[in-house]
């Protein structure tokens, strides 16, 4: 197998003189060519001398649901499970799956039937309940998979499944695999760059290393942008610092680097190099990037109300949008709060309160401006949510505990199909029945529509070769455009 870059691995097998005969320059040197380079104005290029396809995406932007929403209550109506409202869900649709130990007695599961109403929207008929009204507006833009499955139960092991391909933490997650493989598209930014919805219930906790760059280099790892005076964390100069002194200062530390490396082969000291020049360059971006003021009052109201204060949902997706338009490779936002083990009637209207809307102007706001054509939406959560109830059944008053078997997921826009609904389940929302789709059936089909054939973007680490996918994944033909 070929990779197509020096990996750490290759870089300390080497001596400094086979090196530096082989190659002709040491990696300082090159440090400095990329930083000259960069000045010039040249975006940082990825490992992939080309794309492996004609890519149909340039850009990504994922709506992480943090939580795993109901599939039952958004995106897959069942009627049998509301005309059995309380009844045992026969033994036989559960089968053999492992359930989580918060499923109380599992000897009688009770089936709940879903609170809400759904109806069908669009020219293509897609069927799409009655809590998410904007949603329902953009159905055939949304490319709707009701089949996603997953190996893992509980939110960790399955929020860092979705993010890095394994629920093991240490992997690289999704944007580092897209900036690693594809480099940036701009020079002011990074290629990677996170948010997190300040008015979302904190219910799970998210970590820093679900948009880290695990073993890649560091450079690609997920920056997080905040709401604040100071968006990106130590950006700004301290004070008595003017930019001519901090200009200077890394001319300094950029040479002490460059020998460093001659040095020591460390590939990592180059990406401390870039992470200091691009956080020189970010001083002057960022804060043009996150300024809202200048948006219209039009736009604010597409995205609701809650666009106006900075780190909500609503503004992050309205942030999302600017930060594309300056070309970043990958946005991802995290919205916490979907797990639902009671009140599911409170919980759900809550939650798309907060999204509905914004996610739906996302796409709107996109479509308008004639980006949406090549940018990739993602909207979807680690797993879904059980057709039987967590506890008793009282009235309307119910839970849902975690389930991986089958869930919603939608996409739109860069190269997928408009107004299609992929995968069909059972009666029950609790087993698929054609059309599955894996995690890594889902990755391997965004790294496809970024021109990537999954199965070619490796990196070599402590003696083996990883991917995204791992060792699996296939693409979804059929949702493609």
């Amino acid at each position: 197998m070929n990779v197509t870059t020096p990996t750490y691995d290759d870089l300390m097998r080497l001596t400094r003189r086979h090196f530096l005969s082989k190659a002709g320059l040491g990696l300082g040197a090159m440090a400095m060519t990329k930083l000259l380079g960069t000045a010039a104005g040249a975006a940082s290029p990825g490992v992939l001398a080309a794309p492996h396809v004609a890519p149909k995406a340039k850009r990504v932007i994922y709506l992480f649901q943090a939580g795993g929403p109901s599939h039952l209550e958004t995106f897959d109506f069942k009627p049998v499970l509301r005309h059995g409202h309380g009844k045992a869900l026969p033994k036989e649709i559960i089968g053999n799956q492992r359930l989580s130990t918060m499923s109380g007695n599992q000897s009688l599961l009770p089936m709940a039937g879903s609170f809400a109403n759904f109806s069908k929207h669009g020219r293509s008929g897609m069927e799409i309940s009655d809590v998410l009204p904007f949603t329902q507006k953009i159905a055939d833009e949304l490319c709707l998979i009701r089949t996603m499955h997953t190996e893992a139960i509980n939110h960790d092991p399955a929020i860092t499944f979705f993010c890095s391909g394994n629920q093991v933490p240490g992997r690289p997650s999704m944007g580092a695999w897209a900036s690693y493989g594809l480099g940036s598209l701009n020079d002011n930014l990074p290629a990677f760059i996170v948010l997190v919805s300040k008015n979302a219930s904190r219910d799970q906790p998210l970590y820093s290393r679900l948009w880290g760059a695990g073993f890649l280099p560091s450079e690609h790892q997920g920056v997080q942008f905040r709401a604040g005076k100071e968006p990106v964390l130590f950006l700004t100069n301290p004070e008595g610092v003017s930019p001519h002194v901090r200009r200077g200062m890394l001319d300094a530390l950029g040479e002490l680097n460059a020998y460093q490396a001659d040095q020591q082969l460390d590939p990592e000291i180059d990406a401390r190099v870039a992470q200091a020049e691009m956080a020189f360059r970010m001083q002057t971006s960022v804060p043009d990037a996150t300024d809202l003021s200048g948006e219209s009052e039009e736009t604010f109201k597409l995205y609701g109300p809650d666009s106006r204060t900075p780190g909500t949902y609503a503004a992050n997706c309205l942030l999302a949008r600017r930060l594309i338009e300056r070309d970043v490779r990958f946005v991802q936002l995290f919205h916490q709060g979907w797990d639902q083990h009671g009140d599911v009637v409170g919980g759900i209207n809550r939650q798309c309160q907060q999204t509905d809307q914004a996610s739906a102007a996302l796409v709107m706001d996109l479509k308008r401006r004639g980006l949406l054509e090549d940018t990739l939406v993602v909207w979807g959560g680690e797993f879904g949510r059980t057709a039987y109830a967590q506890g008793k059944v009282s009235g309307n008053n119910y839970g849902r505990d975690h389930h991986p078997r089958c869930f919603s997921l939608w996409l739109a826009g860069g190269g997928v199909k408009g107004g299609y609904t992929h995968g069909r389940t059972d009666d029950y929302g609790y087993n698929i029945l054609e059309g599955a789709v894996h995690v890594h059936d889902l990755h391997a089909t965004m790294l496809h529509l970024m021109g990537v054939d999954h199965e070619k973007l490796i990196y070599k680490f402590q003696g083996r070769y990883f991917r995204l996918t791992d060792i699996a994944g296939h693409l979804v033909k059929p949702i493609l455009a």
